[in-house]
């Protein structure tokens, strides 16, 4: 994958920093001793998605592009973990829960498919935003 344009210019990036700005909007809400617990995971996971991404896009191999990639989709999968969780202790509403189930289920399509992409599957093109 050619490395000349930014980690900022992937789509995937730029939606996965509102999902975690989406995340600390959300869980302000939190109950206060949930601080240094559930609203601290959730805010380092939704953090660590965009942040991986970024790390590999500075990296100089596409396997290791991939590599940090994987670790952003574990990200999100802890995340969505998580957000069920705060669902199920009433932290969150549905539809907030649903709201963001849904984002990262579309980022997590999106880092699926630059994985393929890295791993040189011709089939999926095209994930950086131009704009």
């Amino acid at each position: 994958m050619s490395k000349s344009f930014s980690y900022r210019d992937l789509r995937i990036w730029q939606e996965a920093v509102e999902l975690a700005l989406d995340v600390y909007r959300t869980t302000i809400a939190f109950p206060k001793h949930e601080l240094y617990g559930l609203t601290s995971q959730m805010r380092r996971a939704a953090v660590s998605i965009s942040s991986n991404i970024a790390e590999g896009k500075g990296h100089s191999s596409d396997g290791d592009f991939a590599r940090f990639l994987f670790h952003a989709r574990g990200s999100l999968l802890e995340l969505q973990t998580q957000i069920a969780i705060a669902q199920g202790l009433g932290y969150l509403g549905k539809e907030q829960a649903i709201g963001l189930i849904g984002t990262t289920d579309n980022l997590g399509r999106g880092i699926n498919g630059l994985i393929q992409t890295v791993r040189g599957n011709p089939r999926t093109r095209g994930f950086a935003k131009s704009d």
